[in-house]
């Protein structure tokens, strides 16, 4: 499986502290390929057959700010303020015209202020906050929800195997 990745990153800055690395096209397109391999090859997760059966993924990951993403946030789920994650996923509304070989998943924007706050506050590096929200961001696009407390237990579970060293994509 091959993945069409649009990382947009303009107008974000990372810190002299930052990895350099942390917005690379490179890295989040090996990173992203990884997971969407392991999600695909486990036959227990919830992934759709279009996503499982798809010879090219395609979709966008955008790191902003707290301003843009609270205009976001405002404007596609009326909630002021910002946010760590969004997911605007194109599976939703999947019909005929998106079978094929080539699947459009949908765009993951984050917050890299919101993600350098939350790593400071967890004690923990940004590089795996923003791994943590971008797999989360990903989840959705798949799918996944969490509108009760089980559904979050087993989503944020998959995203701590999908962010284990380990993991690799059988049943565990």
């Amino acid at each position: 499986m091959e993945l069409d990745l649009a990382l947009d990153r303009e107008g974000v800055a990372l810190q002299p502290s930052d990895s350099n690395d942390l917005l690379d096209d490179t890295v989040w397109i090996q990173q992203l390929e990884r997971w969407l391999s392991s999600l695909c090859k486990d036959s227990s997760l919830n992934c759709p057959t279009l996503v499982r059966s798809a010879d090219e993924l395609s979709l966008g990951l955008r790191f902003t700010d707290d301003v843009s993403i609270a205009a976001l946030n405002s404007s596609w789920r009326q909630k002021a303020g910002p946010t760590d994650v969004l997911s605007f996923a194109a599976l939703d509304d999947a019909g005929d015209w998106m079978e094929g070989s080539s699947i459009e998943l949908g765009d993951i924007v984050v917050s890299l202020e919101t993600a350098r706050r939350q790593a400071q506050e967890q004690g923990h590096s940004l590089q795996r906050e923003l791994r943590w929200l971008v797999s989360h961001g990903l989840l959705h696009l798949l799918g996944w929800d969490h509108p009760d407390d089980d559904s979050l237990a087993a989503m944020l579970a998959l995203q701590e195997r999908l962010l284990g060293d380990g993991y690799s994509g059988q049943p565990g």
